[in-house]
């Protein structure tokens, strides 16, 4: 199975302006038969690593991964890149998306491709 993982290093990325992005944090529990991975804050190539490996950590032991994408505030192609290839590497439903990402889904067609659900819960039986 192909690690999910990139050489971005762990550093946080920060805007022109000198504002830094909100952090990004990873929460994972258990909900019914899925393992959700919970994330929150801004996902660019600087940002992801602690979510890529939970997810390929995720995706390894566990048949039905959930990623709970509500607390995302911004993600660009690296985000968009590791979601596809979590969904290639096993059972991955995209949970509540902002609207954001929704329309980052519906320009690129990736909504065609990955399994979104409007929640946690209907993502975990479905």
């Amino acid at each position: 199975m192909p690690r999910l993982t990139t050489n971005a290093g762990g550093r946080q990325g920060s805007d022109q302006a000198g504002e830094h992005p909100p952090q990004a944090a990873v929460v994972q529990y258990e909900r019914r038969d899925a393992w959700v991975v919970a994330a929150h804050g801004a996902y660019d190539l600087h940002s992801i690593p602690p979510l890529a490996d939970a997810l390929d950590a995720a995706a390894r032991k566990h048949p039905k991964v959930v990623l709970d994408a509500s607390g995302v505030v911004f993600a660009d192609s690296t985000f968009l890149n590791l979601l596809i290839l979590a969904h290639q590497a096993g059972t991955l439903r995209v949970a509540a998306p902002p609207r954001q990402l929704q329309r980052l889904f519906e320009i690129t067609g990736a909504d065609t491709v990955l399994e979104i659900r409007e929640t946690v819960d209907d993502a975990a039986v479905s």
